[in-house]
């Protein structure tokens, strides 16, 4: 069974500094037997960054939709694991206002950090969080989760107008306030291919390794892949150039691009 303690040096071994904004993709079940369970996987993240910024997603758009489409900032549960759930109703921490694609922060900047996703019409806009965290030259974890949940590649896919990721319309979302106002918020959904596209994200881990834009590790007993945001985003969108299909299949990304 694995103490804080034990976490924190695992976070570190893997390449993790303090000052650091990361991101935690997760997996509870992974990470394996813990003294006070998954609180204490998220106080040895946020006692181990307390001078950075702790970022794990909160999304919604499994329950969030164009028939239920009333987004509560502060009771909506997140539909993407037990960590997230936890972490957002943590003192201290701030939620995002996206309807479907919300983030939960806590660090010295978080409430700049989630400011303004209220203002986005597109599930991961480059002005919104996913974009920050490029700006940030922030790190992504993948904490015994697989790369296929990278929501970060839907962003760049976004950015880089790849045809068929964005609906052409838009859908009318309804933001409940902490404060209790609702605010109306047209937005374009990720169009229907994109829950087969997203299982293809995977391809991205040989070149993100081989160029040591990757490194693996051991948290408890999680498998994890550390990830630098801005040489990711990068590379990605080179490979996009080259082909916007890219995502389409898991063929490998050929040798010869990275």
């Amino acid at each position: 069974m694995y103490t804080k303690e034990q976490l924190k040096k695992h976070i570190a071994d893997l390449g993790i500094e303090p000052h650091d904004t990361v991101l935690v993709h997760s997996s509870m079940k992974a990470i394996g037997a813990v003294e006070g369970g998954a609180d204490t996987v998220l106080d040895a993240f946020s006692e181990f960054l307390k001078p950075g910024l702790l970022v794990l997603p909160t999304h919604t758009w499994e329950q969030v939709t164009p028939d239920n489409p009333v987004f509560d900032v502060l009771e909506e549960p997140s539909c993407v694991g037990l960590l997230t759930n936890l972490f957002r109703k943590r003192p201290g921490v701030v939620r995002s206002w996206h309807p479907t694609h919300s983030v939960a922060a806590l660090g010295s900047d978080a409430v700049d950090f989630v400011a303004g996703e209220e203002d986005v019409d597109t599930p991961c806009a480059r002005q919104g969080c996913w974009g920050k965290l490029y700006d940030r030259k922030a790190k992504v974890l993948f904490l015994g989760a697989e790369l296929s949940r990278n929501t970060l590649i839907h962003g760049v896919e976004e950015w880089a107008n790849i045809p068929n990721r964005l609906t052409s319309y838009h859908v009318l979302y309804k933001i409940k306030t902490p404060d209790g106002r609702i605010l109306d918020r047209p937005m374009r959904r990720h169009s229907a291919p994109i829950s087969d596209v997203s299982r293809n994200y995977a391809k991205l881990a040989e070149p993100l390794l081989e160029r040591g834009i990757a490194v693996q590790g051991i948290i408890g007993d999680a498998a994890s892949v550390l990830i630098e945001v801005a040489p990711m985003v990068e590379l990605t969108t080179e490979f996009l150039k080259r082909n916007p299909d890219l995502f389409l299949d898991l063929d490998p990304i050929p040798k010869e691009w990275y």
